[in-house]
């Protein structure tokens, strides 16, 4: 019986992200686990506010479609089956949590940056996908290129 049976990706598109690619290709492959992966792009009204006296709608289409190409993009570089790859928009924390629980995937991966000291660490996403989740969360240390 294998460790983990499906695995869920969340990455967050960064230049960094690219450094998850082997971890988790070689994870999945050890534990023959599913894959699924998830990319969630938070509204523009959720940053202003809502109070942006304009249409965003071109805006958010065009964010749509670069998370997509950059979302196939890591699925080609993985060499591995992925199962699902969703593309997804609302709060980070709240839609890898309905995902995971929907795919029931029993390990979330994260990128994180490893910051130092407890209050930059609370502040993080990876944090706030270990603290909703119902499975483990494995955080995977980046580190920005220099």
């Amino acid at each position: 019986m294998s460790l983990y049976k499906h695995i869920l990706l969340a990455i967050d598109l960064s230049e960094d992200s690219d450094q998850l690619i082997d971890k988790v290709k070689l994870l999945a492959q050890s534990t023959e686990a599913e894959l699924s992966m998830i990319h969630v792009i938070e509204p523009l009204s959720f940053a202003y506010g809502g109070d942006v006296p304009m249409d965003l709608t071109a805006i958010q289409t065009q964010l749509d479609e670069h998370a997509q190409s950059k979302m196939a993009s890591y699925r080609k570089q993985l060499e591995y089956p992925v199962k699902e790859c969703h593309v997804v928009s609302g709060h980070t924390e709240t839609e890898v949590h309905r995902i995971a629980d929907e795919n029931r995937c029993d390990l979330i991966i994260v990128g994180s940056h490893g910051r130092h000291g407890l209050a930059l660490l609370l502040g993080s996403t990876a944090n706030g996908i270990l603290h909703g989740a119902k499975c483990d969360v494995l955080a995977i240390r980046v580190n920005a290129k220099e």
